[in-house]
């Protein structure tokens, strides 16, 4: 028999790890708060970091089935709609990498993820079951859930996001702080834009205090569009009431006169997509250690470990290579839960830590402004490709 896990969480991250650990043997329980499981409608970018664990996994035909694989990954100016610098993917990132570069709907990937899960067996999947409260010992670890019932195992995995109850009541280091930044989201048919609007690439708009993406996604049918801004003091005031909740209703008008003197074709993107959805981003500061991931017989995953700004879109790619390490770990040590996790923390705080630097130094790059937005835009004609391509992420 192998180790018994308990997962909180039934997003992402917390079914890639119920996934990795009940495929090296181990009796999984996942605990979801949620009536049912699903994802909120958003798109999601997968290097080849992350495909490459998904074909591992055997879920390279059931990804092609939902994914759009964009040509190219270009930079342009929010003010000029100039093309800075492109990054070919497609063909290119497939024989660079061994493994292709996607984009996603993020229902869609989750979907994906709760059929292998279900399909695999040797988990057992708990809805409206959510942890309150954790206990340990040499021996064991124990949650109380919702209900009032406690559940013992020999380890748990905490996916249950960025306001992670069990790293609350584990490591008790603090909530996440505000970023100072607000997106805004949309997913648009693309059979609905104009012919000039619809794109089979990812396309990241620079400019002062802001930026967008878009690419697409449910098999190139449909675009998602994300613009990032800096709050402005009229907004910024409402940040902390509204960060707990990452999906708000917002009117287009909003974001519009913040885009007001953009670049022609951004502007008419942003006026053919309604309604749109905001949220407010927080983060935490990059890892230090392997004790922000393992507290003995817990372990923190994706966001409730290490949550980033999502100016490198690996925040489901992170999760998703932290699954994958930790069935590695398991499998190494199936009958030393708390060992096994040490040297899941020991394997992924420092990967995890350089993403959430060069994902922090990214925001202040794409939100540049002054001399240094001049001389990143100099910068990157001047480079282009060997700026954009990033082979110690997609490598690893």
């Amino acid at each position: 028999m192998g180790p018994r896990v308990l997962i909180a969480g039934g997003g992402i991250g917390g079914l890639a790890a119920a996934y990795a650990a009940a495929s090296v043997g181990a009796q999984v329980r996942l605990f979801e708060r949620a009536a049912a499981f699903g994802e909120v409608g958003a798109g999601i970018q997968l290097g080849p970091n992350v495909t490459r664990v998904l074909h591992d996994w055997g879920l390279e035909h059931g990804l092609r089935a939902v994914a759009a694989y964009p040509d190219r990954l270009q930079v342009r100016s929010v003010s000029s709609g100039a093309v800075l610098g492109v990054l070919r993917l497609g063909k290119t990132a497939l024989q660079r990498y061994g493994a292709p570069y996607a984009t996603v709907h993020r229902a869609e990937l989750h979907g994906l993820l709760l059929q292998a899960v279900r399909q695999q067996g040797g988990v057992e999947l708990q809805l409206q079951r959510e942890v309150l409260a954790v206990e340990q010992d040499p021996l064991a670890v124990r949650v109380q859930t919702g209900d009032e019932e406690w559940h013992d195992a020999d380890l748990l995995v905490a996916a249950d996001g960025l306001w992670s109850t069990v790293r609350r009541c584990v490591f008790d280091d603090g909530a996440p702080r505000l970023t100072g930044h607000r997106a805004y989201r949309a997913l648009v048919s693309q059979a609905r834009l104009p012919a000039a609007l619809r794109s089979n690439d990812v396309t990241v708009w620079v400019g002062p205090g802001l930026h967008a993406v878009s690419y697409p996604v449910r098999a190139g049918e449909w675009l998602n569009v994300v613009v990032i801004v800096q709050d402005v003091p009229a907004l910024a005031s409402q940040s902390a009431l509204l960060a707990q909740d990452w999906d708000h209703a917002s009117d287009g008008r909003v974001l519009r006169s913040v885009l007001g003197g953009c670049a022609a074709e951004l502007a008419e993107l942003v006026h053919a997509v309604d309604p749109w959805r905001m949220w407010v981003l927080c983060d935490r500061p990059p890892m230090q250690g392997p004790q922000q991931h393992v507290r003995a017989r817990v372990a923190l995953l994706g966001d409730a470990a290490h949550p980033m700004r999502p100016y490198l879109a690996q925040g489901a790619g992170m999760a998703i290579e932290d699954a994958a390490e930790l069935g590695k770990a398991l499998s190494r040590m199936p009958a030393d839960a708390p060992a096994a996790l040490l040297d899941y923390a020991n394997r992924r705080w420092r990967r995890n830590r350089r993403v959430q630097q060069r994902a922090q130094r990214n925001g202040q790059i794409f939100h540049a402004q002054g001399w240094l937005r001049l001389a990143r835009d100099a910068v990157m004609r001047l480079l282009g490709e060997r700026l954009l391509d990033m082979p110690w992420l997609y490598r690893a």
